[in-house]
């Protein structure tokens, strides 16, 4: 069976606090959730919000306009006449999600007006809707509570529209209150109610069962599901179309349109633009959900892949590793060393699988392209040659201004020194690190990401760790470095990078 995705990224997904995207991210999303990654349909904004949100809608009709995406974009109403159809056509649109109510309460305390009150006043927005030649969707805000409380209400609204021009009716849970058994039990009355009509389910995720609920719609019928990139949205968030694409393909046997090859590099855009990072462990997309930790499943997996499952790494353009710390056991860190091409006899294997777990149980995290470091050091055999060092820097900050670095570095015996300034002081080293290297032609990689972490307490001592991640000729590695001042930990890191590349 085959099940559609819209996703509201643009619209839902910008009501995470503090998350806004501008003119342009918003046209990038746009492009990526189409182009690339291949969903069905996009609610893109809300009618009336802003001057900025009508521009940024015009940029995006514009370009669907131009690139035969028109009718796949979705921009919600409310039932005031034609005012939020007027807004629609000026911006470009064809499709309105009209915000009528699904329960009782709203209705009645909130619109102060009766079932059939509210009936009439929808019927007149499909009316100028048909004249507008916009395409109409009703989204029934509130209907989880509805069917909890006034199902009879819910039902009635639908009877009274399912012979008018809607071309699908969506079915929020509004304030993330269900459970997956009355979400089954809800979409499987609305099915059997109203066989002939088209549902879709949109999920909240306040008591973090967003995933099962959308599950239990998918079992109950329903046509569509609505998603968020990397679960964004108001509260607790959306379901995020990662973790339907798992359950609904590999559960329940749905296919769909979505591109899992694409997923992964969508989200880290999304990632940026949004300012929210992705947790570590979120399924599908959190960066360690394909990194095994324990020895002994590293040893299973050499041995037949026993702790492997559906979800291969590979479907998602991902890898699969294994971690280095405390629970590594040989197999671990023999799966690493093949990647660096390195092999140890037995004794050297376990003097160094000992010093590895030994940085474990103190915290410290050791990535692969760590192993050489460690490896020197534990077996003494000057494995890694320091063909590049740092011998002094200054770097400045200053309120207003932008921050300047001078740094002189010895690379095979020679010093160099260059002078730049930057956002920030590490940025302004990396700026005279790169004019020394375009300099000598030296190649030097991107900087993909710097995640940095600072134990609790808020001592300003506190050893800061930086892990930095490196692209060079379509491969990514690590480095990094633990200092009390967040700059110098960066550039232990950069000065490991460094001395990595030259060595190969």
């Amino acid at each position: 069976m085959q099940v559609t995705i819209m996703d509201t990224t643009l619209r839902d997904g910008e009501q995470t606090s503090g998350v806004s995207f501008t003119e342009s991210e918003k046209l990038q999303i746009a492009h990526l959730l189409l182009e690339e990654l291949g969903v069905d349909r996009l609610e893109i904004a809300s009618a009336h919000v802003s001057a900025g949100e009508f521009r940024a809608v015009k940029k995006i009709t514009d370009w669907a306009a131009k690139n035969g995406y028109l009718d796949q974009l979705e921009i919600l109403g409310f039932v005031d006449g034609d005012r939020s159809l007027r807004w629609i056509e000026e911006a470009g649109g064809r499709v309105i999600n009209l915000l009528c109510k699904g329960s009782r309460k709203h209705c009645e305390q909130q619109l102060r007006k009766s079932a059939e009150e509210h009936l009439s006043d929808i019927r007149e927005v499909l009316a100028s809707a048909r004249q507008m030649g916009i395409i109409v969707n009703i989204y029934l805000e509130d209907w989880s509570n509805g069917m909890r409380d006034s199902m009879d209400y819910v039902f009635q609204i639908i009877e009274g529209l399912r012979t008018e021009n809607v071309n699908r009716f969506m079915l929020p849970d509004t304030l993330g209150i269900l459970n997956p058994d009355e979400s089954f039990d809800f979409c499987k009355k609305m099915r059997d109610q109203f066989p002939d009509l088209h549902f879709d389910f949109h999920a909240h995720n306040d008591y973090d069962l967003a995933t099962a609920n959308v599950y239990a719609a998918l079992k109950a019928g329903i046509n569509g599901i609505h998603t968020t990139l990397n679960g964004l949205g108001e509260r607790a968030g959306n379901v995020p179309l990662s973790s339907v694409v798992g359950v609904a393909k590999d559960h329940l046997g749905y296919t769909m349109n979505v591109d899992e090859k694409k997923l992964y590099s969508v989200c880290k855009m999304i990632e940026s633009f949004s300012g929210v990072r992705i947790p570590a462990n979120k399924p599908l997309i959190g960066e360690f959900v394909f990194t095994q930790t324990s020895g002994i499943h590293a040893d299973g997996d050499n041995k037949a892949n026993l702790y492997h499952n559906a979800l291969q790494p590979e479907r998602f353009n991902r890898k699969r590793t294994y971690a280095l710390g405390k629970l590594a056991g040989k197999a671990s860190i023999k799966k690493n060393l093949e990647e660096l091409g390195i092999e140890l006899d037995v004794e050297s294997m376990k003097k160094l699988t000992r010093r590895i777990n030994e940085l474990g149980d103190r915290k410290e995290m050791v990535t692969k392209e760590d192993l050489p470091y460690i490896i020197s050091d534990v077996l003494n055999n000057g494995s890694i040659e320091q063909h590049i060092k740092i011998r002094n820097y200054s770097l400045s900050v200053a309120a207003g201004l932008r921050s300047v670095a001078t740094l002189s570095i010895e690379i095979e015996g020679r010093v160099y020194e260059e002078t730049a300034s930057g956002d920030g002081q590490y940025d302004a080293f990396m700026n005279a690190l790169h004019r020394i290297y375009d300099h000598l032609k030296k190649p030097y990689p991107q900087l993909i990401d710097y995640a940095v972490s600072i134990p609790p307490g808020g001592k300003t001592d506190a050893l800061c760790h930086t892990v930095i991640t490196w692209e060079m000729e379509g491969r990514q590695f690590k480095t990094n470095g633990l200092d009390s001042d967040q700059a110098l930990a960066a550039i232990k890191a950069t000065i490991k990078m460094l001395n990595l590349i030259e060595q190969q």
